[in-house]
């Protein structure tokens, strides 16, 4: 079989070349031209075109629900939105040694008792592959492995077996027949993920594809797969820990940013039921910098502890966050200073969210601004506060998403305090819980005297 002929084409332009080049003919950018196969001419004209399908009204289409295929691993099933769908593709990516090929052997092991599964792997042979899950004590007996490289036999294994579910580890170490680079490029995997999905939809099959990590942080390049997937799911949290934190990104089935804990054991990652108590540290007395939040991940509230350390530059002041935005620090001491009078542009500000966890929405503005103050003036806060809310330009206090359910879930956990937005001011009290709510910044601030 004669191989494709192969174009480059430019990511920034769209202008091709027949053969690759440092620089883009067309926009003079450089290092943008990535091999892709080139289309053959038909000849056909459109006026001869006779159309595929007959054109439906919108509400004229019928629906139905969406069927669920759950993993076993009740935080997998939470952050794919409840389990995994006929003819989904997912990827799911991370910082190598995380747990990715960990996780998916435990849940195909669990799939294997009712459903039929193939594990493919082209990373591993298929005695590492055995020796990883007797290692986990997994009951493989039903679970089919397949080690191959090559895009076209694994398509001909997988419309032969019809698996429920395939997962391939990793799509950076398949590569196709039509192209000539190497496995691993932007055009291999392109096309091998582009190959996958069309399989998967035509025959509903769920396919979950293991994604590699460059150095910038992105999958397999930058959003190449991410735009072919239905559903992308990362890998959180130090290598180094216990812990880690599985978070959608996209899902066309299910919420974004929906979060699902981990703890890496003897016999694999287990979820955990109660994950406000990683990001929860067990002080022995009250300390200053220490403030607790309810951040909102997906569907489930979460209170992690922000810790702020401010303490007397020497030379030019530091800024340094862990787990939050480092540009959005230098605008709430912006704000602090302006509205509350709280001057720390002579001072070294560190803030770190605990446990790992990275918090990417607003609502952790007003617990950072309190935590800093509180580290400033050296004044601890009660051990049972939670706040949140998002803080603006002006000073004001604005409303965060759910905040019946924050309050729920501090209350739950034994919180007696919560200072709040005014807009969040439950209409009926929750019990257990004291709610302080407040307009502008200099308010709150005012408040953490009462607390003395």
């Amino acid at each position: 079989m004669a191989k494709a002929k192969s174009i480059y084409s430019c990511s920034e332009c769209g202008a091709t070349s027949p053969k690759w080049q440092g620089q883009c003919p067309g926009c003079g950018q450089w290092n943008t031209l990535l091999e892709s196969v080139a289309e053959k001419a038909t000849g056909h004209r459109f006026e001869s075109l006779a159309p595929a399908t007959r054109l439906q009204n919108l509400a004229d289409i019928e629906t139905r629900e969406v069927e669920r295929l759950a993993t076993g691993i009740g935080e997998f099933d939470r952050a794919l939105g409840g389990g995994l769908v006929a003819g989904g593709v997912v990827l799911i990516g991370g910082d190598p040694g995380i747990g990715k090929s960990t996780l998916l052997l435990q849940a195909l092991a669990h799939l294997s008792v009712e459903h039929k599964v193939l594990y493919i792997s082209g990373e591993e042979s298929g005695e590492q592959v055995a020796l990883r899950a007797r290692r986990l004590g997994l009951d493989t007996r039903r679970l089919q492995l397949l080690a191959e490289i090559n895009l076209e036999r694994i398509l001909a294994t997988l419309q032969a077996e019809r698996p429920e579910v395939a997962v391939i580890d990793s799509i950076q170490t398949l590569w196709s027949d039509e192209l000539s680079s190497a496995p691993g490029s932007v055009a291999q995997v392109r096309e091998c993920s582009a190959q996958l999905t069309r399989l998967a939809k035509q025959s509903g099959i769920t396919i979950i594809l293991v994604g590699h990590v460059t150095k910038e942080g992105a999958l397999a390049g930058p959003r190449v797969l991410e735009h072919i997937v239905d559903t992308v799911l990362y890998f959180e949290g130090d290598t180094h820990s216990s812990f880690r934190l599985v978070r959608a990104f996209k899902n066309r089935f299910g919420a974004v940013n929906e979060l699902g804990v981990f703890a890496m054991t003897e016999s694999g990652l287990k979820g955990v039921s109660n994950p406000s108590a990683l990001f929860l540290s067990q002080h022995g007395h009250e300390v200053a910098g220490s403030c607790v939040m309810v951040t909102q991940e997906g569907t489930r509230p979460l209170l992690v502890e922000i810790q702020a350390l401010v303490d007397s530059a020497h030379g030019n002041p530091r800024r340094l966050t862990v787990g939050l935005e480092a540009q959005r620090l230098a605008m709430l001491l912006a704000v602090l200073h302006r509205h509350a009078g709280i001057v720390c542009f002579d001072q070294d500000v560190f803030v770190n969210a605990v446990g790992g966890v990275k918090i990417a929405e607003p609502a952790a503005d007003l617990a950072v601004l309190i935590a800093i103050t509180s580290s400033l003036k050296n004044r601890p806060l009660p051990a049972k506060l939670v706040v949140f809310g998002e803080v603006g330009l002006a000073g004001e206090i604005r409303p965060a998403p759910r905040g019946q359910e924050r309050l729920r879930e501090a209350a739950k956990l034994g919180f007696t305090r919560a200072l709040i937005p005014e807009a969040n001011r439950p209409k009926q009290a929750i019990p257990g819980i004291e709610v302080i709510a407040v307009r502008r910044v200099e308010e709150a601030v005012a408040r953490l005297r009462e607390f003395d």
